[in-house]
């Protein structure tokens, strides 16, 4: 498994920089390293704490449309990603996180109480 960077990066790194490490996140590849960007992600750090939804809906706005549904459950996956140490390896895989009959699945239903 990829690791994570435990530290924040420093500000001024290039684009180049911050894309590569982005693509350490479980499925995100160049193109979703590219919207992050365009998000204002600059790092895995920046993604802690963060809510996908909200990054879901910043990004239809972007678009001036609705993204496919899969970028969310990608963003609950790089989130959960950036905000735990160590994680159930389901929690890694985005299709593990899309909605469900109650939210989510049953895993990511449980991230917060599998991940430390």
């Amino acid at each position: 498994m990829k690791m994570k960077p435990t530290t924040p990066p420093p500000a001024n790194r290039s684009k180049p920089s911050v894309l590569k490490e982005l693509r350490v996140i479980p499925g995100v590849g160049e193109r979703i390293a590219e919207v992050l960007w365009n998000l204002g992600i600059r790092s895995v750090a920046g993604l802690r704490d963060e809510n996908p939804e909200a990054l879901y809906e910043r990004f239809c706005q972007l678009l001036g449309r609705k993204a496919d549904r899969c970028l969310l459950y990608v963003f609950r996956c790089a989130v959960n990603f950036a905000s735990h140490e160590d994680c159930d390896p389901e929690l890694l895989k985005w299709w593990n996180w899309k909605d469900g009959v109650a939210g989510m699945t049953k895993k990511s239903q449980k991230a917060k109480v599998t991940c430390t």
